[in-house]
């Protein structure tokens, strides 16, 4: 007689905490303490990855996908008692709550970073490039279904696995595709917008078609089942774009630039967030739907829009995401894939992944008239996969579509080709090397001055815009039209934070008219700055954005300079000035930003130390009456600086002071004419004395300016002479000034890029409250001395604060 069996019985729920371990317990037997350990673990090993892929400039999801795979059984999961003690069986229902609680949000921000205008923008180019991108591919997935069903998914239903896969190989990352284009400086291409527009367009398509899939995919026996699972979710979309924009339109108009945003905004945006992940979980699509919808609908213009991602993203994408990836790796086992006909199928599905992306993304490019090249990169880009990807194999493990074997497979392909794509790009596409151009006109300095002056001004927050505004009011010289030309570029260091995303809406215009927005409106105060000013005065100005790491934004800069064909770039200084008028350091990352443009520009630079030029608005032309001071003593750069005040002399309400030291003759001819036989050259003097004589000519006829000379004996004096100009509203002074006279100052100076005279005119002995642009000709080769001076101050950066 056989003895009854055993009846099974469930593990015990886990408590949420436990009463410590100097009572016997056991930490990791307990919800919170286990749900801590885990977080940590994989924060530490996903940014531990992500730093060590970074020389590969790789995105970080391929670092949490990684990360993911490596603590789950395919490689720590092999230790049994590894995966029991920190991820066992009990606990991975808080850990999938969690992991899609941070995705719920995750998928409100992507939402956010989507804007619906922009697809209703979208040209027939990057139509039909996002067309051929999803259906080559997803007809090819079906394909593939065919191939998988018969070996390795026996048994599985039939159609929701055919659109499954379908979706899964035609997705595009509209995330990671932000990032990867940013990273490569690609953003302000036309690649990088084609490939922004199509992959936008595609992001939407492929949300359809997994709502379709995962109705499929019900439970129910019935077929009408998922017909009405479809309309609920249609009547739901419908029903939120009725309610949902003029609820949001409302909370964005009562929230002002500049002003907090009310909590109540906040909150109750979140809470519908919920709301919506609820509705659309009880529908039988997935609560992520929900949060996705209303992130589309919500205003992307304005503080409201970044208030909300300000709230949410940190602790979501650096948090909780990162669980998701776990909890995918949890489900991924690389090891199931064996033997030859796996490892093929495995082949099999990355080929037609690819081809299908890559191949019906260039042919579609080619018909539409792109280059070669650029249809080439456009096919590698429409090919990145990364997290909506892993959604799709998730929901489709989790519904019973996919096997632990295809699920491992999917995993692997998208990892592959996520990871191919910054190389490949990389290795196929330089824009910056092609967009290198030849042009004339590299400095301030001319013979004929009737031409358009093209200025490339940096800024990195509000608090330059006064000055800058200012100076460029100054520098417009006549009333004639188009006499000057500014780019107004607004450097964006491109953080790991999610939100990076949202700049790509600021160069989508990228030096484009600001009246030629078309209907949208941007209430960014910068932008607004620059469109009074332009409206007020003649000057031509165009915005734009650079969006890079601060280790490569010189390059950004650089390149604009380049395709503008810009005579000078103007930067600001690292350090800004206190209430008490010392410099204090903004940060030391922007120093080295300015010592690469010095060094590699190609035109002649301003660094522009800001003491608040005219107050702390712009001044109206008829309001101007600014005293600009020059400090000549010889060379290129004090020539070009010279040449630029002569055409600030040109603005009525600038009177321009030009001083001359010399080296009193009765010295000139010691110690210190022998120091500086190594830095003057005999065939610059001659250029001097040719500007000053055109300057003492001009004098004449425009008494705006006026012109000095000062002999001093030594460092002291020269002091002693510029304090006796301190009252001037700005200083222009040459960065690297030859001559005997600057030979006695001391070149170890705190600040190198600002030379010996802009050191001194920022030191704490000299009070004044002008401001200071100290000016670099544009040479082919710089002077060994410049260069050097710029490498010298690279590891010392001295007192930080005067």
């Amino acid at each position: 007689m056989a003895t009854p069996a055993a009846p099974l019985t469930c593990p015990k729920p886990m408590k949420a905490t436990s009463n410590g371990v100097f009572q016997g317990d056991d930490p990791l037997d307990y919800a919170l303490p286990l749900a801590i350990v885990q977080i940590c673990l994989v924060l530490v090993l996903t940014r531990v990855l992500a730093y060590l892929l970074r020389p590969l400039r790789q995105p970080r999801v391929v670092a949490e996908i990684i990360g993911g795979i490596l603590l789950g059984p395919s490689a720590l999961g092999r230790s049994e008692k590894y995966l029991h003690t920190i991820f066992p069986p009990k606990s991975l229902t808080v850990l999938d709550t969690l992991a899609n609680f941070g995705l719920l949000f995750f998928l409100f921000l992507v939402g956010l970073e989507l804007d619906p205008k922009s697809l209703r923008r979208t040209g027939k180019k990057a139509l039909c490039i996002a067309i051929a991108g999803i259906s080559v591919p997803f007809v090819l997935g079906i394909g593939t279904s065919f191939a998988l069903r018969a070996t390795i998914s026996q048994g599985v239903n039939q159609g929701p696995f055919l659109v499954f896969m379908g979706v899964a190989l035609s997705i595009t990352a509209f995330p990671v595709l932000a990032r990867i284009l940013a990273e490569l400086k690609l953003l302000t291409t036309d690649v990088g917008r084609m490939a922004m527009s199509a992959a936008a367009v595609n992001d939407v398509a492929a949300w359809i078609l997994l709502a379709l899939a995962i109705a499929l995919s019900g439970n129910g026996s019935s077929p009408f089942i998922s017909l009405w699972v479809l309309l609920s979710g249609a009547g739901f979309v419908l029903l939120c774009i009725l309610i949902g924009p003029p609820i949001f339109t409302w909370m964005a108009k009562r929230c002002s630039d500049g002003e907090h945003v009310d909590e109540i905004y906040v909150c109750g945006t979140l809470a519908a967030v919920l709301a919506a992940g609820f509705v659309t979980d009880s529908i039988g699509i997935h609560a992520l739907f929900g949060a996705f919808v209303l992130g589309v609908l919500v205003p992307k213009e304005g503080p409201f829009a970044g208030a909300l991602v300000e709230k949410v993203e940190d602790l979501v994408s650096g948090l909780f995401l990162p669980l998701y990836f776990v909890s995918s790796g949890l489900k991924t086992n690389v090891a199931t894939i064996q033997g030859a006909q796996s490892w093929g199928l495995l082949a099999l599905v990355i080929f037609t992944s690819c081809f299908g992306k890559i191949v019906g993304t260039i042919v579609v490019s080619l018909l539409c008239k792109m280059p070669v090249q650029e249809a080439l990169t456009l096919g590698f880009l429409m090919n990145t996969k990364g997290l909506v990807e892993l959604i799709v194999l998730n929901i489709g493990k989790d519904r019973g579509v996919l096997n632990d074997q295809t699920f491992a497979i999917m995993v692997l392909m998208a990892l592959f080709t996520t990871f191919i794509t910054t190389p490949i790009v990389i290795s196929i596409y330089r824009p910056a090397k092609l967009a290198v151009t030849k042009y004339k006109h590299r400095t301030i300095e001319r013979k004929d001055t009737s031409k358009q002056v093209r200025i490339l001004s940096c800024f990195y927050s509000t608090r330059n815009i006064p000055t800058l505004i200012n100076l460029i009011e100054v520098s417009r010289g006549t009333a004639k039209k188009e006499g000057l030309r500014v780019y107004a570029m607004h450097l964006m260091e491109l953080s790991e934070r999610s939100s990076a995303i949202l700049m790509v809406h600021k160069v989508k215009r990228n030096g484009l008219p600001f009246w030629n927005k078309g209907e949208v409106s941007d209430s960014n105060q910068v932008v607004v700055a620059f469109e009074t000013f332009e409206h007020l005065s003649k000057v031509s100005i165009r915005p734009t954005t650079a969006i890079s790491p601060m280790n490569s934004m010189h390059e950004d800069i650089i390149t604009s300079a380049e395709n503008k064909r810009v005579a000078m770039i103007i930067l600001p200084f690292h350090k800004h000035q206190r209430l008490d008028g010392h410099f204090e350091t903004t940060r030391t990352d922007l120093r080295h930003v300015n010592r690469k443009v010095l060094q590699q520009a190609p035109c002649s630079v301003g660094i522009l130390v800001d003491r608040g030029l005219g107050g702390a608005s712009h001044v109206p032309a008829s309001n101007v009456n600014f005293t600009i001071t020059i400090l000549f003593f010889g060379g290129h750069d004090d020539r070009e600086a010279l040449a630029y005040g002569i055409r600030m002399a040109e603005h009525p309400g600038i009177t321009l002071v030009v001083v001359r030291f010399a080296v009193d003759p009765a010295l000139a001819g010691g110690s210190v004419k022998l120091k500086m036989s190594q830095n003057s050259s005999p065939e610059v003097q001659p250029e001097d004395e040719v500007v000053i004589s055109r300057l003492k000519e001009s004098i004449s006829t425009d008494g705006s300016i006026k012109y000095e000379e000062r002999t001093v004996k030594d460092a002291t004096e020269l002091i002693e002479a510029t304090k006796s100009y301190n009252k001037c509203n700005l200083f222009l002074v040459g960065r690297m000034p030859e001559g005997q006279v600057v030979a006695s100052l001391n070149k170890n100076s705190e600040c190198p890029e600002l030379g010996p005279i802009g050191n001194l005119l920022t030191s704490s002995d000299l009070s004044t409250t002008a401001s200071l642009l100290v000016v670099q000709q544009y040479r082919s080769q710089l002077s060994q001395d410049a260069l050097n001076s710029l490498e010298d101050g690279e590891t010392s950066d001295g007192n930080e604060s005067n």
